[in-house]
């Protein structure tokens, strides 16, 4: 017991806090083909830091659940009323997911999400979204 004492003191005798959510920007603008550009996080190139201790996150184990739960209300191609939801943007897949992985981060990550937009999604949830697309290898 004692060692555990010690040790606990000797790390600052405190639970670690989780890294923070990198900070995600949704600068939407139109462009010519009607298409939106996003300035924000490119998950194709995650800071090193930010992935250095990041849990293994896949579709199988945390996508699918997330997506489903979080986002395909209004962005499944089933889904009878989209509530505004554009048509271009659905999850079905995996590869739908990471094909929009870049306007996922923006507005589902970090601590100011605007997606959902009833809110409901919960700070490790989010960190577990960007570690997924950011972290994760595109696709799983």
């Amino acid at each position: 017991m004692s060692w555990f004492v010690v040790l606990w003191l000797g790390c600052g005798g405190k639970a670690m806090d989780p890294p923070a959510l990198p900070v995600f920007h949704d600068d939407a603008t139109p462009t010519d083909s009607g298409d939106l550009n996003h300035d924000s996080a490119d998950p194709s190139d995650p800071d090193p830091d930010f992935c250095e201790d990041a849990p293994l996150l896949t579709w199988a184990n945390f996508g699918q659940g997330f997506i489903t739960e979080a986002c395909q209300g209004c962005h499944a191609s089933a889904t009878p009323d989209r509530y505004g939801a554009p048509e271009s943007v659905t999850f079905d897949t995996v590869t739908q997911a990471w094909n929009q992985a870049d306007r996922v981060l923006a507005r589902a990550a970090g601590d100011y999400p605007s997606m959902p937009p009833l809110g409901g999604t919960s700070a490790d949830s989010r960190l577990k979204l960007a570690y997924w697309l950011m972290c994760g290898e595109s696709g799983t």
